[in-house]
């Protein structure tokens, strides 16, 4: 190995020996591991590197290399855990980088894909929906861009303009769109009759007033006669996964609501309490692909004590805290180090829950406006109009 080879190893693989530091740190009660595995890794990453560094037919900078292995190892893990600069690091530690945004949430799948645009948001307006793929963010590609950086890209001061280049489906060619940013605001848990005694909620987004203002909207929709409920969660994206809980315990009387599992904790459940289970009404969930962290710990407790059917697409499965970790260096780690489970202890995360009634939300062209009818509201109107001996 040559001289200027040892030294960018030397470089790379310090930042990847305090990542290993790192994880020691948030696992260390967990069972032990043979030592040597990392470091056999290391040797491997060293012969990888002394390759590059003098066989690659062009001249390789380090810190590219560095670059790109750090965002490989955490990317690696799952679509929210990221690499950050020390730049990405200096503005979080600021604290005052604008907050204004365009209503939407978004994953790694190849670019940047959306989860869900928030109701009426400027992205919601501009006719984005779940699945489309973004592939740049002002000029820029987000084929090796984390989420992290991606959401960062589209806040900005309010009034401010955001060029997104979208892919949707199989579509030839990509659509360019401009959103503004707004304040995305508005109310979150709204509430009517979809039909005599049949009440329809539909929450866009999960808050700690969540259960209160759900709570309300029951209470008003059964003055006018609701005999069942439909809950709306599809594209439901907003909100941590813990605040699902609350919500979820105004239907459940009993037992484990859900069950956060972490790296050097024991596993612990969340039980309703006396007094919980309030609402009493059946209940269905409208779910799809865009439904995700809070919304699906509640649905995953509401399926689980059987107190709701799901219908719709399946679910997401993003149901984990993510923190950020410091390195030495400047830089940091965002990575997941909590995650929740079904009643059942069942992961949600990476796994996502399953229909009971699959019912595909239906394809809409970009530009075009989307279908008249809502097949997925309508199977759950005939499921609660239906007799239980007919579905049988």
């Amino acid at each position: 190995m040559t001289s200027r080879a040892r030294l960018v190893v030397l470089l790379v693989s310090v930042p990847l020996i305090l990542l290993v530091l790192v994880g020691g740190v948030l696992s260390r009660t967990m069972p032990p591991r043979n030592e040597n595995d990392s470091y056999q890794h290391l040797r491997v990453f060293d012969d990888v590197v002394s390759l590059v560094m003098n066989n690659y037919v062009e001249q390789v900078e380090s810190d590219k290399i560095m670059s790109g292995a750090m965002r490989g190892l955490a990317e690696g893990l799952d679509p929210d855990c990221a690499w950050l600069t020390s730049a990405d690091v200096a503005k979080l530690g600021k604290g005052n980088a604008p907050k204004t945004s365009i209503g939407i949430e978004l994953t790694r799948q190849y670019y940047l894909r959306v989860i869900a645009a928030r109701d009426d948001s400027p992205a919601a307006k501009a006719g984005l929906r779940t699945g489309d793929f973004i592939r740049m963010i002002d000029d820029k590609p987000t084929r090796e861009m984390s989420v992290f950086e991606g959401m960062s890209l589209l806040r900005g001061a309010p009034g401010s303009k955001v060029k997104l280049v979208v892919i949707r489906g199989n579509a030839a060619e990509p659509h360019t769109v401009e959103v503004t940013r707004e304040d995305v605001s508005g109310t979150l848990v709204t509430g009517k009759l979809a039909k005599p005694g049949i009440g329809l909620v539909r929450i866009a987004a999960f808050n700690d007033r969540t259960a209160a203002d759900l709570k309300q909207q029951v209470a008003s929709l059964t003055k006018e006669g609701a005999k069942h409920l439909i809950l709306d969660l599809r594209a439901t994206a907003e909100g941590a996964p813990e605040l699902g809980v609350a919500p979820a315990k105004l239907f459940v009387s009993e037992g484990i609501i859900t069950s956060r599992e972490a790296r050097g904790e024991s596993k612990r459940d969340i039980t309703a309490s006396s007094g919980d289970g309030a609402v009493t009404l059946p209940v269905v969930l409208l779910v799809d692909n865009g439904t995700t962290q809070a919304a699906e710990v509640f649905a995953a407790s509401l399926s689980g004590h059987k107190r709701a059917e799901l219908i719709g697409e399946h679910t997401l499965g993003r149901a984990a805290m993510q923190e950020m970790v410091k390195l030495p260096d400047g830089s940091g780690l965002w990575i997941s180090t909590a995650r929740y489970l079904t009643p059942s202890g069942a992961a949600i995360h990476e796994k996502g829950l399953a229909p009971d009634v699959a019912v595909a939300e239906p394809e809409v062209e970009f530009g075009t406006a989307p279908p008249t009818g809502d097949p997925i509201l309508e199977k759950a109107i005939e499921r609660i109009e239906t007799p239980a001996t007919a579905k049988a």
